[in-house]
């Protein structure tokens, strides 16, 4: 009897290492990548409120009393003038190039006649918004991010709130009115420009009839593509200057300090913003078809 109890005891495992591989079989041990997740989950949507409080505070703050008429003149002449020269050279770089590979397919289906269309529909509904958006965040995105982070490690925002200002109604709703009003405008004028490139490449180049390629441009683009590229151009400036201000203002929140920090933050918020600008657009695409 002693011996088959103690064949039991060692079966059941009564030893130190039989324990301590009992307790990793635990049901707290087995929930734990479960309970990781929930709080990963938990964590980016707390991040998304702030976010949302982040902007939606801004957004009031813009039509608060009195108005920062100045700073927002100030902040268009940043966001939309000097953007200008960059918008159209990428606008007519784009644009030639898809008259070019737009007449080489269209041509083996004798259908070069629709290059207008082709070229006018895929920059006003698509191309024309997204590089718009994309090339912002590159040129006035990453200069707001490196402006609020600098304000931030030298505690310039600290004391404006000590003074009592808002930090939010003074830095970050100008930059919001501005990019409200400047982007619709490029994307316009990225468009405009867009078309003048395809047109270039296609009658100047290959010998299309200019007023095929224009009639074709009148009669296929609706107003409800030009709305709809509008439309993408506010979210995007609405998703632009949340993610690159909140992670400029939020700066000292991150892994590292100073100079370092600032890099970093400036950094996520660029790849931040332009992921979101391309999965923001494929959403908004999805909705208006």
């Amino acid at each position: 009897m002693c011996f088959i109890r103690a064949v039991i005891n060692s079966g059941l495992g009564t030893s130190d290492d039989q324990s301590k591989r009992l307790n990793m079989n635990s049901p707290s041990d087995a929930l734990m990548p479960l309970t990781r997740l929930g709080q990963f989950a938990i964590l980016r949507v707390r991040l998304m409120g702030r976010y949302a409080l982040f902007f939606l505070q801004s957004f009031l703050f813009m039509f608060t009393w009195p108005l920062q008429v100045t700073k927002i003149i100030q902040q268009v002449y940043f966001i939309g003038m000097k953007s200008v020269s960059v918008i159209c050279l990428t606008a007519i770089s784009i644009g030639m190039v898809l008259g070019l590979h737009g007449y080489y397919t269209l041509v083996k289906f004798g259908s070069e006649g629709v290059l207008g269309a082709a070229v006018a529909l895929t920059l006003i509904r698509e191309l024309g918004p997204v590089l718009t958006a994309i090339m912002l965040i590159g040129r006035a995105g990453s200069a707001m991010a490196a402006e609020l982070g600098i304000m931030r490690i030298s505690e310039q925002i600290d004391a404006l709130e000590t003074m009592g200002i808002d930090p939010l109604r003074f830095l970050v709703s100008p930059k919001l009115a501005a990019m409200l009003i400047s982007l619709p405008l490029l994307t316009a004028m990225a468009d405009v420009v867009g078309i003048i490139g395809g047109y270039m490449t296609g009658v100047l180049m290959l010998g299309i009839n200019s007023g095929i390629y224009f009639s074709r441009v009148q009669s296929s683009v609706q107003m409800a593509d030009i709305t709809g590229g509008f439309l993408k151009s506010l979210v995007f400036a609405v998703v632009i200057i949340t993610v690159c201000c909140f992670k400029g203002f939020y700066t000292h929140e991150g892994s590292e300090y100073g100079a370092k920090g600032v890099s970093i933050s400036t950094t996520s918020a660029v790849v931040l913003a332009s992921v979101l600008v391309l999965i923001t657009n494929y959403i908004m695409t999805s909705l208006l078809l």
